[in-house]
């Protein structure tokens, strides 16, 4: 059945919902899944250069998957992705080993983990992008990263409730169940032969595409070089802090999808940057008290859910026009999963380091990001634009015209 109106229109949920579930048990078991990985390696009783060495090990993976398999992955999406989702489900098992493992073993546990994380993830996304149109992938864009708060918010209760050992249980029950409803809900579709898939230096070189990325990038660094801080700063109420901005996170990704959808997707982003930029300028400030905490969180958890719809559901998808967008997702994606490393890097040097100044920094950097946007077109249809404002104009004289006559 076909969904009526102006934010859904052209877009069969059948078409949509493999995309629904691939999507967001993708996105939830990674977030997680590297949050299981990050503190079992750290809890290794093992030289400081070593533990570095395994972390490498793990994003160089997740960069090459992730290369590679935008590659491999548009010829047979529906078997290539139901075999990584598989993996994935031996992740968590093979995870639980590295405590008794040596370096050589959990080396190639570190390949295994990086190819379960990033290989499909490009063509997940992609799948998504396949499934929308422009005119309503932002809203779409919202309802996913909405389910997967949703589902991080069953995640964290179990965390909480049950322990790790239930909640590596659960990651891999949660991926094994993806896996079936997605090889049961997913049909292949006759491969579109119009589409190609351009070299990744040509894309690089298109200027619009560029203009996104350098923000996106600049945003990714600060997120993650930050993250030690904050936690270090605010505690244990850094966990609730987390589990508040899941929450609300979700709701702004449907808020942010569906302003995007409608007002551009640029003015979503710009605002997003502006509000961060807001955030950690307060924080400069108020980082000493605890209101800082309840601030912080709020306005973050707005930013982020803008950014979730925009920049990890929407923008590439956008930008790949009739092109296969796999490459354009693998562009847009890793540097987000890349930057995570500079959290280990800095890490040791929490300490050392003053928040007041580091916060001021992040605050002025954000700011800054807005400039290549400022020259960034957008990428909405513009004749899509002025259809809903032609639309909404004759509404309101509509409805004008009913009241006075």
């Amino acid at each position: 059945m076909r969904i009526k109106g102006d934010l859904t229109k052209g877009i069969v949920w059948q078409e949509f919902i493999p995309a629904l579930i691939v999507v967001v048990n993708s996105l939830t078991w990674n977030t997680f899944i590297l949050s299981v990985f990050s503190g079992a390696i750290n809890s290794l009783k093992i030289p400081s250069d070593e533990i570095l060495l395994l972390f490498s090990i793990e994003f160089i993976s997740i960069a090459i998957s992730a290369i590679l398999g935008s590659k491999f992955f548009p010829s047979s999406r529906r078997a290539l992705l139901a075999l990584w989702m598989a993996m994935g489900s031996l992740a968590p098992i093979l995870l639980t080993t590295i405590p008794n493992n040596g370096m050589l073993i959990n080396s190639l546990v570190c390949v295994f983990f990086g190819i379960s994380v990033g290989a499909g993830l490009p063509s997940t996304l992609a799948c998504f992008a396949d499934a929308t149109t422009a005119e309503n992938r932002g809203f779409f864009g919202g309802v996913t990263f909405a389910f997967v708060g949703l589902s991080s918010i069953f995640f964290v209760a179990a965390t909480i409730f049950f322990g790790d050992t239930i909640e590596i249980v659960i990651m891999t029950l949660w991926r094994l169940a993806g896996m079936v409803l997605f090889l049961a809900t997913y049909k292949i579709k006759k491969a579109n032969e119009e589409q190609t898939a351009p070299p990744y230096s040509n894309i690089l070189g298109q200027r619009d595409f560029v203009l996104y990325l350098l923000p996106w990038i600049m945003f990714c660094m600060i997120n993650w070089i930050e993250a030690p801080l904050l936690a270090n700063l605010f505690g244990n109420l850094y966990n609730l802090i987390g589990f508040v901005e899941v929450v609300l996170a979700g709701a702004s990704a449907l808020i942010g999808g569906i302003i995007a959808d409608h007002a551009g997707r640029k003015r979503v982003v710009m605002i997003g940057f502006v509000i961060l930029g807001v955030d950690y300028a307060i924080l400069s400030l108020i980082s000493g008290m605890e209101v800082a905490g309840y601030i912080y969180a709020i306005l973050d958890s707005v930013a982020w859910g803008m950014f979730a719809s925009v920049f990890f559901m929407t923008l590439w998808g956008d930008l790949g026009r009739n092109h296969i967008k796999e490459k354009y997702y693998t562009l847009g994606g890793l540097p987000y999963l890349l930057a995570m490393f500079l959290s280990e890097l800095v890490n040791p040097y929490v300490g050392m380091m003053p928040l007041a100044t580091t916060f001021s920094l992040a605050s002025f950097f954000l700011f800054l990001a807005v400039v290549p946007l400022m020259y960034a077109p957008e990428t909405l249809p513009e004749k899509k634009v002025r259809e809903r404002e032609l639309r909404d104009y004759l509404e309101k004289a509509k409805k004008t015209k009913e009241k006075y006559a």
